[in-house]
């Protein structure tokens, strides 16, 4: 069954063409445009597309784990889909299993996708694969958490404008195109707290210069991930 349900929920986002635009296009896009036109300032070593992959790289995490399943969820509860599932034999926690199997297989598939155009743009990826990996997990383990948070407590209208808005707040706030050097000392110490700030510099450090374990960057989205899932899990309303 929880198979069967991961299978579904993926076809069902993949089929969705604005789900789709802003999972995949909008990343593709940007980092297409970004490597090519010197529109803003990008720092360290190596090619522009060297700071901007790993940046885009957390932006596709986020508009998946975040920003996609808060807004299908929000709707799906609106429409009573969630109350029915669960009236269903499948369990809720096999549903919420479900969800977060069919993010993973979407952001893998982002993840190739992203990194083969990168690689034609002259990418050259540095560091430890598996620290890339733990930071892509608990990035969308807390994504996901505040998605699902958002989807389970806001009405779907609410939800759709929300999420839509802290998609670009933190696109153009979070380090994913623009250095948060390029911001005050004071706003910078609070935008490095967020967990898009943290994922995108984790996998900028690691990607770009080589450097070892993130450890304050993994500590952030581990801190973000356990408030998400629990908050998600304490208030999320089903009806």
């Amino acid at each position: 069954m929880l198979l069967a349900q991961t299978a579904f929920e993926t076809r069902m986002l993949l089929r969705n063409g604005e789900q789709l635009l802003l999972t995949v296009v909008i990343p593709t896009v940007l980092l297409v445009l970004f490597s090519a036109v010197d529109i803003v300032a990008v720092e360290g070593p190596g090619k522009r597309v060297d700071f901007l992959a790993p940046g885009l790289l957390a932006l596709a995490v986020m508009s998946t784990a975040f920003t996609g399943q808060a807004i299908a969820t929000g709707f799906e509860r609106r429409y009573g889909v969630l109350k029915r599932l669960g009236a269903s034999p499948l369990p809720r926690w096999a549903l919420l299993t479900a969800k977060t199997g069919c993010v993973l297989v979407t952001e893998a598939l982002q993840v190739a996708l992203l990194s083969v155009i990168a690689l034609a743009l002259g990418w050259s990826p540095q560091g430890n694969p598996l620290t890339v990996a733990a930071l892509l997990v608990l990035g969308t383990a807390a994504f996901s958490g505040l998605g699902l948070l958002m989807a389970g407590t806001l009405k779907a209208e609410a939800t759709l404008a929300a999420a839509n808005l802290v998609f670009i707040l933190l696109l153009l706030a979070g380090g994913v195109i623009v250095p948060l050097s390029k911001f005050p000392a004071a706003v910078q110490s609070v935008l490095e707290l967020l967990p898009i700030a943290a994922l995108s510099d984790g996998l900028r450090s690691v990607l770009q210069t080589g450097a070892g374990v993130p450890w304050a960057d993994l500590g952030i989205l581990t801190a973000w991930a356990v408030l998400g899932l629990a908050a998600a899990a304490r208030f999320f309303r089903w009806e």
